[in-house]
């Protein structure tokens, strides 16, 4: 621990003095009029770089504060591993490479608790903060809504690959980490500057099993678009050769009563449209007339953006998502 160096706390929103043991972390009470938003992730490693390891973990702790229109404020860590078996500068490395997640969200890290366990572990539980009056929920579809998505999807594919050190694991590896250590912040930024009303971040229901769970929240119908929905470099020839993990299979088992599949829709695409990600993009609903103007937003920060889908008035009860 002593060689990690603490993350900087510019607004002064820690208290308590740090490295003198203290039992906890005070830190000052957000800007009045702001509510808090608060999320826990805790992920098994991907890849094979500790500290690109742990800053994809930090980036998907925060994207569920993204995901509401919130602000990063402060980040706990949570790490389980076996002091026999992993090398403490394994466990420093995936320290240093979450600082560094947290030091780029702009929050201020409050220390944290490790675990002696056989498996290793790492997540954060992270506290942010949102205006009450204006933040985004499943909840909030609109028909004619259009469905934006900022980040390609088949990190959960390419991970099996990269573990199975199948063809070119060591550039998927460059592709997955490229998408999963890019924090969803600027993503975000857009949810309060265009009042966006629906909202959810892409993690282990991947993008079907999240857009499932909006309409049914919003009982409104979505209908994705399949031929628009992008793929990571070599996530389709990985998949064709059946590297896909078991959680993805399992999403659409759990999924598929109350989706409905159109005839030329094969179950490869549905592979991936079910694949579980690891610190995925927003997705993020617009009302039509204002797709236009979320776009160059989008593309004006330097974020990807497609449109993969839209919202309707549901038909039957038992089919809110629609695979064309």
């Amino acid at each position: 621990m002593k060689n990690l160096r603490q993350v900087p706390d510019p607004f002064g929103r820690v208290l308590s003095a740090m490295g003198h043991h203290e039992d906890a972390f005070i830190l000052a009470p957000p800007p009045a009029n702001m509510a808090l938003v608060q999320s826990v992730d805790i992920l098994s490693p991907i890849g094979n770089d500790p500290r690109l390891f742990g800053q994809c973990v930090a980036a998907n702790a925060f994207s569920d504060i993204y995901a509401m229109g919130g602000e990063a404020y402060s980040a706990m860590n949570i790490i389980s591993f076996s002091a026999c078996d992993i090398p403490l500068e394994v466990v420093q490395e995936i320290l240093l490479g979450a600082a560094e997640k947290i030091e780029e969200a702009g929050a201020v890290s409050a220390g944290g608790h490790t675990l002696e366990d056989s498996e290793l572990k790492f997540g954060l539980s992270v506290t942010g903060i949102v205006n009450p009056d204006h933040f985004s929920r499943n909840s909030a579809l609109e028909e004619g809504d259009m469905l934006l998505l900022t980040k390609p999807i088949g990190t959960g594919i390419l991970s099996t690959g990269i573990k199975a050190q199948w063809d070119d694991f060591a550039l998927a590896e460059k592709a997955l980490y490229d998408c999963v250590t890019h924090l969803n912040k600027k993503a975000s930024s857009i949810i309060q500057s265009m009042k966006i009303c629906a909202a959810t971040d892409i993690t282990g229901f991947g993008l079907g099993g999240h857009a499932l769970e909006m309409a049914q929240a919003s009982q409104k119908k979505i209908r994705l678009f399949a031929s628009d929905i992008p793929l990571l470099p070599y996530v389709k020839s990985y998949a064709e050769n059946g590297l896909i993990p078991q959680g993805s299979y399992a999403n659409y088992e759990y999924a598929q009563k109350y989706v409905h599949v159109n005839d030329q829709i094969d179950a490869l695409m549905l592979n991936l449209i079910f694949d579980a990600q690891t610190s995925g993009g927003l997705l993020l609903a617009v009302p039509k007339h204002k797709v236009s103007e979320a776009q160059k937003r989008l593309k004006d920060l330097g974020e990807q953006v497609y449109i993969v889908g839209e919202v309707g008035k549901i038909e039957n009860p038992n089919e809110f998502l629609i695979v064309e």
